[in-house]
């Protein structure tokens, strides 16, 4: 996984553990994920979530890999 990736990998997970949904309702971050539980996700982790999915999302696509993934 290229280095922009994982470091949004990275703040994701920090982000979620810190969120209510893991710290208060002792859920699993996978958990968290689910629609049932989007509502004790911060905003701020679910924007880094759709930062990570485009990240990953570009390195598949061809036409980025000559280019190269958007940094932020």
């Amino acid at each position: 996984m290229p280095s922009n990736c994982k470091e949004i990998r990275e703040e994701l997970i920090e982000c979620m553990l810190k969120s209510k949904c893991v710290l208060i309702q002792r859920n699993t971050v996978k958990e968290c994920f689910k629609k049932e539980h989007e509502a004790d996700v911060p905003s701020e982790c679910q924007s880094i979530r759709k930062s990570f999915a485009e990240c990953r999302r570009g390195m598949i696509d061809p036409r980025m890999r000559f280019r190269g993934n958007k940094t932020q």
